[in-house]
């Protein structure tokens, strides 16, 4: 199989600050990551894309547009009613209210988007602004207002493929895009994180309808062990689906020190993972 190129999403939205100074995602992780890139030289011309920002009728193909109201009417004014924020999780701790948040959320479904696109035509496609896996069809949850990883997989099966293929590393379970698809026999989901964790989903015997698959490991989990539940569990059960298209959310909260989790994985073990999982998918 020829090498496949990369492309790397992006948008301006993604530096600037958000979730204010309290929140664990407080941190300016993507203009660090970009920084990075651009030292080590590891951004040639044309390997960056932007991320475009899909209006409420392109949000409205998977969330409520009951919800999309009043979420972009609670974003734009930073600020929810009481019922607002008792019914769609808005203007709280988990999931706070703060400039750009309306646009921030709709870059990360749009870069999900043209990631799968960008799949289909051939190429790895990196979207490090992704992975709002919790995110539900009409409300905000787990710091995920909307959900691309959702949006990814919507646009594979729009394209006419009927085995796509989720994989969700993140130290929590990927409830939101294994709500999304549970009843949908094109999708199998692989959720591998933590067990006891919020949001208290993805039991070992948690298959929705035969096509969900959750691997809760223990607090604790290195490297070691880590490499042989993708070679012994997660990769033959993948190969196994023959998927079409493939999309990973590879949360970095299962890295050691992590104060989300207690897992104890390396960035190398999480990237061989990734690689490991490439090699299932044809395209």
């Amino acid at each position: 199989m020829m090498p496949r190129s990369a492309r790397f999403l992006t948008h301006p939205i993604f530096s600037q600050s958000g979730f204010g100074k309290h929140h664990p995602l407080s941190i300016p992780r993507h203009s660090a990551v970009i920084g990075l890139c651009g030292t080590l030289g590891w951004l040639a011309a044309g390997e960056t894309v932007a991320c475009p920002l899909p209006d409420a009728g392109v949000l409205a193909r998977y969330h409520d547009p009951v919800y999309l109201e009043a979420f972009e009417d609670a974003a734009r004014r930073l600020s929810a009613s009481p019922d607002v924020r008792a019914r769609y999780n808005l203007g709280t701790m988990e999931c706070p209210l703060f400039p750009g948040l309306w646009d921030r959320a709709r870059a990360t479904v749009g870069g999900s988007m043209t990631a799968a696109r960008l799949a289909l035509e051939g190429h790895v496609a990196f979207h490090p602004a992704g992975g709002t896996h919790h995110g539900k069809r009409d409300r905000a949850s787990g710091f995920c207002y909307l959900n691309d990883p959702v949006f990814a997989i919507l646009t594979f099966l729009d394209c006419g493929l009927d085995r796509v293929l989720y994989v969700d590393l993140d130290a929590h379970h990927g409830d939101g895009v294994e709500e999304a698809f549970a009843a949908d026999p094109r999708v199998m989901t692989i959720s591998l994180h933590e067990a006891g964790k919020w949001p208290g989903t993805g039991a070992l015997d948690d298959r929705r309808l035969g096509r969900a698959r959750n691997l809760p490991v223990p607090r604790g989990l290195n490297d070691t062990e880590f490499h042989f539940l993708i070679h012994e569990a997660v990769l033959p059960v993948s190969a196994g689906f023959d998927p079409q298209a493939l999309v990973v959310t590879c949360g970095v909260d299962a890295l050691a020190g992590d104060p989300l989790s207690g897992l104890e994985l390396s960035n190398v073990a999480l990237c061989d993972a990734v690689e490991a999982l490439l090699g299932v998918c044809p395209r």
